[in-house]
């Protein structure tokens, strides 16, 4: 946790700097309630869009699509080796990242608005590559709290670490132990890291291929 917390007080400090001479952003534009495009003045998530949220990040078809390549990846190299290699072990593996998908996601909204943290990934307006590359890295260890700042995101911290290492539980036993969460919560925060990517990047690639307009 430590480790985490020092991570995002650095990636604050390059928000700081990131966020100095932004152009002039007009009011945004209607958005999805997992992603939102932040080229306006900031508005607090409401409880409709925190549910939004965890419905779309849990089951949302680009989550359910990454859960079908990584259980079909467990399954080719047999991980966890207690589940076996076949469709059986594949439909296992996809229920245990459903599961833990699901509490973690649950933790963070819940958390997350006790002490107002907003969850959701706003894309970028204006901003170079190397820009919209430091803002995915910013947004995937910070988030608004309900004046619009940045701060490290304590829900999201408290709900990777503490699903992984809860999962412990009901996981087999060969990944039921505290290196396997360690590496588990590390590869959550990549796969995070990845997911806003795709957010940021994606819109532009449709629109380029289909010829339509673009934010950017």
């Amino acid at each position: 946790m430590n480790s985490l917390r020092n991570v995002a007080t650095l990636l604050l400090l390059a928000a700081g700097a990131y966020g100095q001479g932004a152009p002039a952003k007009p009011d945004p534009p209607p958005v999805a309630p997992s992603a939102s495009v932040f080229i306006g003045p900031y508005s607090p998530i409401t409880g409709k869009q925190r549910l939004g949220w965890f419905v779309g990040s849990t089951i949302g078809p680009e989550t359910l699509a990454a859960g079908v390549f990584t259980s079909a990846w467990g399954t080719a190299l047999n991980r966890p080796k207690e589940y076996g290699g076949s469709w059986p072990g594949f439909g296992k593996r996809y229920g245990l990242r459903l599961t833990g998908i699901s509490t973690s996601n649950a933790m963070e909204a819940a958390l997350g608005a006790i002490w107002g943290e907003d969850p959701r990934y706003f894309r970028s307006y204006g901003q170079s590559l190397k820009g919209r590359v430091l803002h995915v890295i910013i947004f995937s260890f910070t988030a608004h709290d309900r004046g619009g700042h940045l701060r490290p995101a304590y829900a999201r911290y408290i709900a990777a670490s503490g699903n992984n290492f809860l999962s412990n539980t009901w996981r087999p036993d060969s990944e039921a132990n505290t290196r396997s969460a360690l590496s588990r919560t590390a590869l959550q925060f990549a796969g995070l890291i990845g997911k806003n990517a795709y957010i940021e990047i994606w819109p532009d690639v449709r629109s380029h291929v289909f010829h339509r307009g673009s934010p950017h």
